[in-house]
């Protein structure tokens, strides 16, 4: 069997969306001959802890584990928070909290000082160990995952000395990550960030990301042709598709993390009239808020008289996503407003969860983007642009007629199946087989 290093922040007992890619893909690769290393921190700093996911550790996967110095300890000493505390992307404030002169200057020097990212002080001994090891249990091919990006430094040095070839796999972009521009980057910074992405994109054998539109942008960063592989879903943590059961509410149900540019007040605006234009509508609409909400879609949420009929609760073990999904009537999937520039090619891994569920899938986002011609393709959904208001109540109101008369769509479609976990990992051997030639 050939080995593949997969270097990657984010692993068990780590939580979250970060997770889930390489956790699934090395999950299937060794049934199609590879076998995962994984090289990840000992004990980072993840925002969210989900000792549940341990279990989908491949038995074939050799995981190293080593120390790493991050400078969060010391960021929230200085400003005086709980070590239990997480830390934002970036150290961005939410909507709404207003920064004070500890947190300007602490994010200037995270902008500033650590780059690509706070991980950055990982690169040289991560590098230096790797360097030995790899002499001692040799690997057919590196695949480095971000963000952060810090670990494709890793992956670039081990390339440039030891040429074992390299897929640098991109989950998020780098200098066109939603918060970049909020970083206070002086020009020094901003030439060594774009200067690096640069090198990652150009000297990497092959450039992945999870996106149509996302591998045309970096395509464009780096003047070369970027492979997509899509996240999807893992039918062992997700049950085939069922049809909506009744139910005595009408639930609309949103998982993961819901930034300020992606809260939609439109929809929050147009439920908010429907709840007074439909008393029944009223008496059974309930709207779950599962995950790390921004604060400015809960103000959103309140001013619109939705405050009753919400609850919000904390991110939840991920071997419970699926119920949670099966006890909902209509899944929301909120992108990004048209204006920003990547909308279009934001595909979360929570849309393909969200596809074998077999739930009606209301997403709002550019009408043109990746995510809508997924849902077009699957015809798992229907996809409304953040500023069409009367088009989101439409939409919700033929729903919620369905759900009276039973007949909500249910989105078993064998078109869905190419998005499974073992599908897409599959995909991913095949380029690794073909990329591991370069050195034979």
């Amino acid at each position: 069997m050939k080995r593949v290093l997969i270097i990657t922040y984010y692993w068990p007992p780590s939580g979250g969306s970060g997770v889930q890619r390489w956790l699934k893909m090395s999950k299937y690769l060794p049934e199609n001959g590879w076998q995962p290393v994984i090289y990840t921190p000992e004990e980072g700093e993840f925002p969210i802890i989900d000792t549940s996911l341990e279990k989908d550790v491949s038995p074939e996967a050799e995981v190293i584990r080593r120390p790493i110095v991050e400078p969060y300890t010391l960021y929230k000493r200085f400003l005086g928070v709980k070590e239990t505390e997480t830390v934002k992307a970036g150290f961005i404030k939410e909507n709404g909290e207003k920064a004070g002169w500890k947190e300007k200057l602490s994010l200037w020097i995270r902008g500033n000082c650590f780059i690509p990212d706070a991980r950055c002080w990982w690169v040289k001994p991560s590098v230096r160990y790797l360097k030995s090891y790899l002499k001692e249990h040799p690997v057919d091919a590196i695949i480095s995952t971000g963000p952060p990006h810090s670990m494709h430094l890793i992956a670039m040095k081990l390339k440039e000395a030891l040429g074992i070839p390299w897929i640098a796999d991109f989950r998020d972009p780098w200098t066109e990550i939603d918060y970049y521009n909020d970083l206070h980057l002086t020009r020094w910074a901003d030439r060594k960030h774009h200067r690096l992405e640069r090198e990652v994109l150009t000297l990497a054998d092959k450039v992945v990301t999870v996106a149509p539109d996302g591998a045309r942008r970096l395509g464009r960063l780096g003047n070369r042709n970027v492979r997509t592989i899509y996240n999807g879903f893992d039918r062992d943590n997700n049950a085939t598709a069922t049809i909506v059961p009744p139910s005595d509410k009408f639930i609309l149900t949103y998982l993961g993390v819901l930034s300020r540019n992606q809260n939609p007040e439109k929809l929050w605006q147009g439920l908010g009239e429907l709840i007074k234009e439909n008393t029944d509508f009223s008496k059974h609409l309930t709207i779950n808020m599962i995950g790390q909400i921004d604060n400015s879609a809960v103000k959103s949420i309140q001013e619109n008289g939705l405050g009753n009929h919400v609850t919000f609760r904390p991110y939840v073990p991920h071997e419970q996503v699926a119920q949670v999904h099966r006890n909902s009537t209509v899944l929301l999937l909120m992108l990004m407003p048209d204006s920003e520039p990547r909308a279009k090619g934001l595909l979360t891994g929570k849309l393909f969860e969200y596809l074998a569920s077999g739930r009606p899938i209301l997403c709002i986002g550019p009408e043109d983007g990746d995510a809508a011609h997924i849902l077009q393709e699957t015809q798992a959904g229907t996809t409304v642009s953040f500023e069409d208001k009367e088009k989101m109540k439409e939409v919700v109101k033929d729903l919620y007629q369905r759900y009276l008369e039973g007949n909500l769509p249910s989105n078993r479609n064998d078109e869905i199946e190419k998005y499974s976990r073992k599908a897409l990992a599959e995909e991913y051997a095949k380029l690794l087989d073909k990329n591991s030639e370069i050195r034979m």
